[in-house]
């Protein structure tokens, strides 16, 4: 025999030997009775002792149309007679939502986020919370935002129609009900109650949408204008990834400037494994305003609805989520409201979700009392027991009830925009960005400098706040929610920043509305982002709060991408170096500008990491951009005769 094979004859005896004592070994493992038994000390299902408990929880799971049945957990006071009902949908867990604390009171345990807690306590409201289809103990396959019926949801069954099952299950099963339920929620939440205005149920006697959803493209969480909101995708990655969110977006970096710095966002996305989640190829092939995002947009879906619930949009001003939300859709179906007593809507100087907590700060801003427990005693539950409750006590809330910024007051006014209760009108003020980067309600004068410009580096794009730039979240020491209220001086002393500045206010100037700015610009480029930001600039000293010593507050902000000028359907390469006309809208504001105070217009070509960086370069897919697509570019923002560049101010005049 020759060696070699001698070898491959002894190896193998040995690979034969050990199968045969392993496979040996294996089985006598096997056995099931090689050891004692020892039974688990944890029930099958535990039944918490409730006797002195005062209200009743139960869980149970409701069948929808299409057989799926979604977990909903149900709170009732106990000696709970004819009751209205509050209902909540949300995809981040019921029984977290309904669990917050150690407690046999019901109180404690309604204390969380999208809980009214004092409204229910003193209105003797059951509060109904449910995991919607998908989501962690409900059946059912989960959709983003799940559209209605049609071109984007081939299934018979949608939001609407499954909290319309809900509500038919609801007043046939809690006897403690007076057959009246009202819907209320937050950003997702909050889509969910305008869902429900879609073919009703006719018990649905109100919606509360606070701080919705509504438009992922235009101005809510997904795009602003066609810039990419990339901070979210850690919120899309946990979401989607696994029915309970138990898959955790992972990063190396401590500022998240630096980890959006590594390459495009669709690159980033691939690093991390995003493309196995539907959302996010959704997100990939719909950049731009197509009919995946048109045929989704509430307020588009609710103009072309029937009135039939009354409904009341709240909204946030300094939202930093989806600050787009509740004054389209009220826009969009006020005009139905025939007799001014179906649609409301409240306006307060919160973040998103803020008016459900203590709403008498926000960062740097003291408002002297708290706005959110005043929204919610004053507005709030007057509105629920108008409409749910057997007495039907008088509503005597206003149809629009909007707080006004620098005065820091609450005003009552019969519609939105409005510039006050009586005795004053709106009309369009041209703010002009000037030479000499000043600011001046005065148009450009022949002989004053064409243009001001900067250099916008994708390499070293202007941050949105402060770094070290921290992850969009809620937990504690996080400060994600007040980012819009921050001093704006972080930015305004870069040179990639233009800063235009008024002289100082004699005189109170008032704007109620939509700030639209008409920016002539060029870029050496052939694609650019443009964000203006309209800021209220404080005296550079305020005996009454120091830190407030020439703060910069921004009022109204927001970014477009160049590509969509000619329309946000159809990307288009700016032609280099061309002034061009870009038009659009800031968010909603309600403010006054304090004598003392000076106004302030910045305009920058980038807000990171929040929005993905443009390259600066005309590429198909922004999410696919190369290294070699970012480029430095000369911006231009014009302001000769016949090239003005202004904001349109809603401005408020007495009569």
């Amino acid at each position: 025999m020759k060696p070699i094979a001698a070898c491959r004859t002894i190896t193998w005896l040995y690979i034969n030997l050990y199968l045969v004592f392993a496979g040996s070994s294996l089985a006598q493992t096997a056995t099931p009775q090689q050891y004692p038994q020892f039974p688990s000390e944890t029930p099958e299902q535990f039944h918490p002792a409730q006797g002195s408990w005062d209200y009743a929880r139960r869980e149970v799971m409701i069948p929808m149309r299409d057989g799926v049945k979604l977990h909903t957990v149900i709170l009732v006071a106990k000696g709970a007679r004819n009751a209205p009902i509050l209902f909540t949908r949300t995809p981040y867990d019921a029984n977290a939502l309904t669990s917050h604390a150690y407690s046999s009171h019901l109180g404690p345990i309604l204390w969380g986020y999208d809980n009214a807690t004092e409204v229910i306590i003193e209105g003797d409201y059951i509060r109904v919370v449910q995991d919607i289809r998908g989501k962690y103990r409900s059946e059912g396959d989960y959709v983003m935002t799940r559209p209605l019926h049609g071109p984007q949801n081939p299934t018979p069954v949608d939001e609407s129609t499954d909290t319309y099952d809900s509500i038919e299950w609801m007043i046939h099963n809690i006897p403690e009900t007076n057959g009246k339920v009202g819907i209320l929620g937050i950003s997702y939440d909050g889509f969910l109650p305008l869902m429900a205005m879609v073919n009703p149920h006719p018990a649905l006697k109100v919606s509360v949408p606070m701080n919705p959803m509504v438009d992922g493209w235009m101005g809510d969480d997904w795009f602003h204008n066609g810039a990419f909101r990339q901070q979210n995708m850690p919120y899309i990655y946990e979401q989607e990834a696994t029915r309970r969110n138990d898959e955790k977006w992972w990063t190396d970096h401590f500022d998240d400037y630096d980890l959006y710095m590594e390459g495009s966002a669709g690159e980033l996305g691939r690093s991390h494994g995003l493309e196995q989640v539907g959302f996010w190829r959704k997100l990939l092939a719909h950049p731009s305003y197509d009919a995946f995002w048109q045929e989704q947009a509430m307020d588009k879906i609710l103009a072309a609805q029937p009135l039939k619930v009354p409904v009341m949009l709240v909204h946030s001003l300094w939202d930093q989520e989806d600050i787009y939300g509740a004054p389209a859709v009220y826009k969009a179906i006020k005009p139905r409201d025939v007799n001014n007593d179906m649609v409301f809507l409240v306006m307060g100087p919160w973040h998103h979700g803020q008016e459900i907590g203590d709403g008498t700060t926000l960062g740097a801003l003291n408002f002297s009392t708290d706005t959110g427990l005043y929204f919610r005693q004053q507005i709030l539950r007057p509105f629920l027991d108008h409409f749910l409750q057997d007495s039907a006590p008088v509503l005597g809330i206003a149809p629009v009830t909007a707080f006004e910024t620098g005065t820091n007051v609450w005003r009552r006014l019969e519609r939105w925009p409005a510039g006050c209760e009586r005795g004053c009108r709106l009309e369009s003020g041209h703010l002009y960005l000037a030479a000499g980067q000043k600011l001046s309600f005065s148009p450009a004068k022949s002989g004053d400098t064409v243009f001001d410009e900067y250099v916008s580096d994708p390499a070293k794009p202007v941050p949105y706040r402060a770094r070290p730039i921290q992850p969009v979240a809620y937990t504690v020491g996080m400060t994600w929610s007040e980012w819009l209220a921050d001093d704006q001086r972080q930015a305004s002393g870069r040179t990639d920043v233009l800063a235009f500045t008024s002289e100082v206010l004699s005189e109170a100037t008032k704007i109620s509305g939509q700030p639209i700015v008409n920016l002539i610009a060029s870029t050496s480029g052939t694609d650019a982002d443009w964000v203006v930001k309209l800021i209220d600039v404080y005296p550079d000293e305020v005996g009454a709060d120091a830190k407030m010593g020439g703060y910069q507050l921004m009022i109204s902000a927001d970014i477009f991408r160049g590509r969509y000028r000619e329309g946000f359907d159809k990307p288009k390469a700016i032609t280099p170096t061309k002034p061009l006309l870009y038009r659009f809208a800031l968010p909603t504001a309600n403010h006054v500008f304090l004598p003392g105070h000076r106004m302030m217009v910045q305009v920058q070509s980038s807000w990171f990491p929040l929005y993905d960086r443009n390259p600066q370069t005309f590429v198909e897919s922004i999410f696919w951009a190369k290294p070699e697509n970012y480029r430095k570019a000369t911006q231009r923002v014009y302001h000769a005769p016949g090239q003005e560049s202004f904001i349109e101010l809603p401005l408020v005049k007495l009569e």
